[in-house]
């Protein structure tokens, strides 16, 4: 798949299509040339920062499983099918929707992430990008 052909977030190396914003993520790219979404220098960034929103999400907001995370993260009132959305993460990631996820269970935590990209982008992402990410989320706090 040429760079032409790839899913958005995949060109941005942004797998969860994270808008920009006034944040200062850690490996962003040098130059911002999507108006919408955030790029960064490798998809090993672009999941850490998903891995550091929902790490906020679970422990300053209490929002701890996939029905919970996901209607944060794509809300029906920003015209998204969150519903639709939490079937699929489930579906990919082989987690309940009420399942109470714990932040320090890394499988469970790149088997969700996994599976938001999946959904974000239509091809499931395989590789160690994911685990690169979760490890570079918990090198900050």
């Amino acid at each position: 798949m040429n760079n032409k052909t790839q899913p958005r977030g995949l060109r941005n190396n942004n797998p969860l299509n994270i808008r920009r914003s006034a944040d200062k993520w850690q490996g962003l790219s040098a130059e911002q040339t999507d108006r919408q979404f955030f790029q960064f220098r490798s998809l090993a960034y672009g999941f850490r920062a998903a891995f550091v929103i929902i790490r906020t999400y679970m422990r300053k907001y209490g929002l701890c499983s996939v029905e919970q995370i996901i209607k944060r993260w794509a809300p029906p009132e920003d015209n998204n099918d969150t519903e639709a959305y939490i079937i699929r993460v489930c579906e990919v990631s082989h987690i309940g929707r009420d399942q109470m996820l714990h932040w320090s269970n890394e499988s469970e935590m790149v088997y969700l992430v996994q599976a938001m990209a999946y959904v974000e982008n239509g091809v499931l992402i395989e590789g160690d990008s994911i685990r690169k990410g979760y490890a570079l989320a918990n090198q900050s706090r």
